[in-house]
């Protein structure tokens, strides 16, 4: 039973970060189909270096393609350096391949690029093998946001840079809160009691929740005190000398996801079948349910929740700090056997410098990681974002934390859907820690 967990825990932990790497934008893509592809496109001594990655690069001839913000920001590393940038892609046919994330550790690990695109685990379990380069001395690592240190340093060393910082909140349709005169919940205690109203009136599932974000709730509970209360290192240094239990952060989160399972407020069977945005999306929009969980960029999309036919507002999660956003991110990293490690700082200095990052913000509308770059949200974003500029926030993903947490902390969750106990999900918790200290 345990070695099955455990299968599952490796398999699924990228699946998790949905939301953070854009996923089912490319089919496998090869080093062999790309060379192919580029064949008499350039010169045979032009500087090139390669870059892995879920996003598949338009073509070669970048000038006459309209390009997404990434592909933007990497013509701009291009022009800039003159170097050119070679995709190589991956993604899971229905998850039934290797996740991304199995397939770019195994590349990572065989020196087989120069760049690569991360999500926070692999991060984590790279810079424990000693497998990524130091990026502080870019430039554009002295323009980083705090949180995007604290995330990405590991042993002292900046370990990866994101173009994003992808910030977690409820989506809130503010319309059904107003009709019975509902104030937007800070608390734990709040949102227990705006759901009771809106079940005893009708609403038969007050949250709409899927197998992937549930963990949220928890984290933004675990590490309020963590993260906002001023005692951030002496915590996280009693967590990875096992003085401190993860287990005890974790427990009234777990206990809280419990009380919205019993009392119905969230279908336990729905959400543990259901993708995110795909389960929950068309019941929120429908303004069948009035709360779902869902990564900044889902207020922008249309095809997410960017046009609905209500007054839509995005909160942080209840704690006992009040509404909590939950950051977490990727990250570009260059590989400690990259064949082309100059040319790949180059690229990327250029590519995570302000005025890309300036780009890539106005583009897609997202949370810079450079404090220089500001941050101009829709009108429904702007609870969460006050927070955020007001410092803040909770990290689901911390390379400084011997024990990965944005994806086992959603396995975990899963258990819970599933069945299992409170206490059978904190054994598991200290199982993972024990762990994660003998390694």
């Amino acid at each position: 039973m345990k070695k099955n967990w455990r299968q599952k825990m490796k398999k699924l932990v990228a699946v998790c970060l949905i939301g953070l790497i854009p996923l089912g934008m490319a089919a496998c893509g090869t080093k062999e189909d790309t060379d192919r592809n580029l064949a008499g496109k350039r010169g045979e001594q032009e500087r090139t270096i390669s870059l892995f990655s879920p996003m598949e690069k338009a073509g070669p001839n970048a000038e006459n393609v309209a390009r997404s913000a990434f592909d933007k920001t990497i013509a701009m590393a291009e022009e800039t350096s003159g170097i050119y940038v070679e995709y190589f892609t991956y993604t899971a046919e229905n998850y039934q391949d290797k996740t991304y994330d199995d397939v770019t550790i195994d590349r990572i690990r065989n020196c087989m690029d120069d760049v690569y695109l991360l999500n926070p685990d692999v991060i984590q379990k790279m810079a424990s093998e000693g497998k990524l380069m130091d990026l502080s001395g870019l430039d554009s690592a002295k323009n980083l946001r705090d949180v995007v240190m604290a995330a990405n340093v590991y042993d002292g060393k900046l370990l990866a840079i994101p173009q994003e910082v992808v910030a977690y909140g409820l989506f809130i349709n503010k319309d059904m809160f107003d009709a019975y005169e509902l104030e937007l919940p800070e608390t734990p205690e709040e949102f227990l009691e705006c759901c009771r109203v809106f079940k005893e009136n009708g609403i038969e599932t007050p949250i709409g929740a899927n197998r992937w974000w549930l963990e949220t709730f928890v984290l933004a509970q675990a590490y309020a005190d963590l993260y906002n209360g001023g005692n951030t290192e002496a915590e996280i240094a009693a967590l990875n000398s096992g003085e401190s239990k993860y287990s005890d952060y974790m427990r009234p989160g777990f206990e809280f996801l419990q009380q919205l399972i019993d009392c119905g407020y969230i279908d336990a069977e729905k959400a543990l079948v259901s993708e995110a945005i795909e389960g929950e999306g068309p019941d929120f929009l429908a303004q069948k349910t009035p709360i779902v969980m869902a990564y900044w960029g889902a207020a922008n999309t249309d095809t997410a929740y960017g046009n609905p036919d209500f007054e839509l507002q995005v909160i942080g999660f209840p704690s006992s700090r009040g509404q909590m956003p939950v950051m977490s991110m990727t990250g570009m990293a260059i590989g400690v056997g990259s064949e082309h490690a100059e040319d790949a700082m180059r690229v990327l200095d250029v590519i995570t410098s302000d005025e890309a990052l300036q780009v890539y913000a106005e583009t897609n509308k997202v949370i810079s990681p450079s404090k220089n770059v500001e941050v101009n949200c829709i009108p429904a974003l702007e609870p969460l974002n006050d927070r955020i500029e007001e410092n803040v926030s909770v990290l689901a993903s911390n390379a400084g934390m011997k024990l990965e947490q944005w994806g086992n902390t959603c396995l975990i969750v899963r258990k819970l859907l599933e069945g299992a106990t409170v206490d059978e999900c904190m054994a598991e918790f200290d199982r993972l820690q024990e762990e994660a200290l003998r390694s």
